[in-house]
């Protein structure tokens, strides 16, 4: 077993962020995994049918106990303090190569999802809102991503977790007002819940799936927030309070969705919302706040993996300029590749299956490779390890085929 090296690991764990609280973890995973997939989470069901519940709840607790596995890998050395570390310990040098392409891709593409997300719903609550630079005519979509991507810089200069906690506080808050807002839409506003939907549709089966897994993609997060607390053998608590959280807040937004919209659902349930409605206002702008008490943490892991070459170390400026280059770059690609629901299905199947379910179990299982026979954990790691290999090849196929038909 390959372990990394002690220097390396020693600098890196100078500039990890220490002493956040229990209370504070918690807000960061729960604004973690209680993203943007909310809005999605009712159009899932539509494409699979009511018995993707199931599926739902499946995923939910695969990717929990795969949570579990990262710790257990973590406590494996000493030094490990991130993701790509527990990928170096397991496979050496390329271990920790292929862990952090895919790590960093997933989190670099949610944080794209986030700006398409505040351009198509801002774009809904104030419509016609194009203007011209000169010969240059921008439209009210592109202008709102530019406009939000202004807001969210700042943020993005906070280098601290325990400060973090206070904006991911305010996205936990968001993602529990959202249901229910369309609670309110469809109960108190006149839409109703009468839509009966399908029991289910084998053909939107692989959307429906991808869309699932990309609700559950905090693992690239997980290592790093696990490293910032006072007492890391409390993170377990952590894990179980989040995924629990987070399923029961999805699991409502879901079956709300459905029953108000059926297999008229848009990718996003906000814009099947009407638009004169106070409760639609409101859930717009509570979808507006998520995006941007999520976008640092997301980006955090990413601008931290710079910042730490000996170039960039220890320069605040330099960490500003780094945070502010990964911003504009995603707003090039969220204006580039408009398509909300299709772009998060592929993260879900190419990015999150692999990072939230794969890797783990493989992480798992070159660490401890020496000390377990076949048995009963085996079993389970070989069994997620199949189903995430199906749901990665035939999800990843039917997202890039949309995304290639639409553009």
């Amino acid at each position: 077993m390959e372990c990394p090296k002690a220097e390396e690991m020693e600098s890196q764990n100078q500039q990890l962020p220490k002493g956040t609280s229990l209370l504070r973890t918690c807000f960061n995973g729960l604004n973690a995994l209680s993203g943007v997939g909310i809005l999605s989470i009712p159009y899932a069901l539509s494409q699979g049918g009511w018995l993707t519940l199931i599926v739902f709840l499946l995923v939910a607790i695969l990717c929990w106990y795969t949570g579990l596995l990262l710790r257990r890998c973590m406590d494996a050395h000493p030094l490990i303090k991130s993701y790509p570390d527990i990928g170096e310990l397991a496979f050496g040098y390329k271990g920790r190569a292929l862990v952090s392409i895919f790590m960093y891709l997933e989190l670099y593409l949610v944080a794209v999802e986030f700006l398409i997300l505040e351009g198509d719903n801002l774009d809904k609550l104030f419509p016609n809102m194009g203007f011209k630079i000169g010969s240059l005519k921008i439209g009210g979509r592109q202008g709102f991503v530019l406009l939000t991507a202004l807001i969210i810089l700042p943020i993005t200069w906070l280098k601290s977790l325990g400060v973090l906690a206070y904006v991911s506080a305010g996205g936990v808050l968001a993602s529990v007002i959202l249901p229910c807002c369309v609670l309110w839409v469809g109960a108190v506003d006149g839409v109703g819940f009468h839509e009966r939907g399908l029991l289910l549709n084998w053909g939107g089966m692989p959307t429906a799936i991808s869309l699932i897994t990309f609700c559950y993609c905090g693992h690239a997060v997980f290592p790093t927030l696990c490293n910032s607390m006072k007492d890391r053998s409390q993170f377990p608590k952590v894990l179980l309070i989040c995924f629990v959280t987070s399923t029961i807040n999805y699991g409502s937004m879901a079956v709300l969705g459905y029953l108000m919209y059926g297999d008229h659902l848009n990718s996003q349930v906000t814009l099947n919302l009407p638009l004169r409605k106070l409760g639609t206002k409101i859930a717009i702008c509570t979808t507006l706040i998520n995006p941007l008490t999520k976008y640092a943490l997301i980006i955090t892991p990413i601008a931290s993996a710079i910042e730490d070459k000996p170039t960039f170390r220890n320069s605040r400026s330099l960490s500003i300029l780094i945070r502010s280059v990964i911003v504009v770059s995603t707003v090039i690609v969220a204006l580039t590749v408009p398509f909300f629901g299709y772009v998060m299905a592929f993260i879900g199947a190419f990015l999150s299956v692999t990072v939230s379910l794969l890797l783990p179990c493989l992480c798992y299982l070159g660490i401890y490779k020496a000390a377990h026979g076949f048995g009963l954990e085996l079993m389970i790691i070989v069994g997620i390890l199949a189903f995430g290999s199906i749901v990665g090849v035939v999800g990843t196929y039917t997202s890039l085929k949309q995304i290639v038909n639409h553009l």
